[in-house]
Formats: C-alpha cells, sequence, structure tokens
C-alpha cells in the first residue's frame, strides 16, 4: 500500500500558501472572523506554525487584507494606451467585473477600513489613495486643474463608488457588471469633478 507524501514547502512557499488561503477565506467570511486557528485548520498546519510567520493574528490579517489589496490593484491597473476618458471607463468596468467575481473580498476590503487594527486600515485606504491618483493623472490630462479641490473630490468619490457597489452586489454580485451602474458612476465622477472645479480650497 503506498503512503501520500506530504510536499515539504520552501518558507516563502508556505506563507504564500497561507496567505493565500486567508484571502480566499474572504470570499464567504468577514476578516474578524479569520483566526490563527482557523487559517491552521484550514492548511493543515500547527497553530504555532501560523504564529511563526505572523507573530500576531493582527499581523495575519494585514498580510491577508495587504494580498487582497493587491489583487483589486492589479486588476484595475488603468492602461495607459487609452485616451483619458476611456481609460476611466475601462477602470470602472473592470472594478465591477472584480466585484462580481470576488465579491467577499470586496467587501473584507471595504469594511477592512473599519476594522480596529490601525495598519489594516492604512492597507485598505492605500488602495484608495492609488485608485484616487489614477483618476487624478486622467482628468489632469483632460484639462482640469490639479489641486486640493480636485484631490478630495476624486478620494471621495473612490469611497463613495466603493459603498455603491457594495450596496449594490448584497444581494445579486452580477448587479455590480450592470451596465447602468457603471454609466451612474460615471456621472457622478463627471459631477465631483464639475463641483471641484468651481471650489476655492
Amino acid at each position: 500500500m503506498s503512503v501520500e507524501r506530504r510536499v515539504r514547502l520552501s518558507p516563502d512557499e508556505r506563507r504564500a500558501q497561507l496567505i493565500a488561503t486567508g484571502v480566499n477565506f474572504l470570499s464567504e467570511h468577514a476578516l474578524d472572523e479569520l483566526t490563527i486557528d482557523r487559517l491552521a485548520a484550514m492548511t493543515g498546519v500547527s497553530r504555532a506554525l501560523v504564529f511563526h510567520y505572523f507573530d500576531t493574528r493582527q499581523g495575519m490579517q494585514r498580510a491577508v487584507v495587504q494580498a487582497a489589496r493587491d489583487a483589486l490593484l492589479a486588476a484595475t491597473l488603468p492602461d495607459q494606451e487609452l485616451p483619458p476618458k476611456e481609460r476611466v471607463h475601462d477602470v470602472l468596468l473592470r472594478i465591477t467585473r472584480f466585484v462580481r467575481e470576488h465579491r467577499g473580498t470586496f467587501f473584507s476590503l471595504v469594511r477592512g477600513v473599519a476594522s480596529g487594527d490601525p495598519a489594516v486600515r492604512a492597507v485598505v485606504d492605500e488602495a484608495r489613495e492609488a485608485n484616487a491618483e489614477h483618476l487624478r493623472v486622467a482628468w489632469v490630462e483632460l484639462g482640469e486643474v490639479d489641486g486640493t479641490a480636485l484631490r478630495v473630490a476624486l478620494r471621495s468619490w473612490v469611497a463613495f463608488t466603493e459603498e455603491t457597489l457594495a450596496a449594490l452586489s448584497v444581494d445579486d454580485a452580477d448587479r455590480a457588471e450592470d451596465p447602468t451602474v457603471v454609466a451612474f458612476l460615471e456621472r457622478t465622477l463627471d459631477g465631483v469633478v464639475a463641483a471641484a472645479r468651481d471650489a476655492r480650497l
């Protein structure tokens, strides 16, 4: 009778496996439900081994949220070959697709900003800042004046978009990719940019 041999992973491979398992967990569960014991059980390793890689529960959750954030940013990276307005439209299409395909992960990121861990909030905020910066670059290319009003408006619009997509996909993730939703978000973006244009901040 043959005995199945367990594959021995390198430290980097093991850490990556633990993080990937944590990100997959977010597809169906909230971040707060991810504990050291639960991650150890899901990956078939000891509790001590998980602590070896992350030191604390907060450190583990931070690493998982960072990986989820990186996946979102990679999925929505602007296509620099497109004209500015088309680039924004393309990014909106891809973020709504990300919400449909990875709803749980997206929810955990959006709600992660309410986490009690400042480091987790910082990871989520970094994603918002990156997306707002992509938009700022596009609008400046279109002739908008770069300034405090535009930056504040775009940062706020990113948070608004996240909440909108999360709310619309609570019961039906496909709803987020509805063309009317994308059109609505584009109109609201045009509106906040117009408001910033007239502001004196």
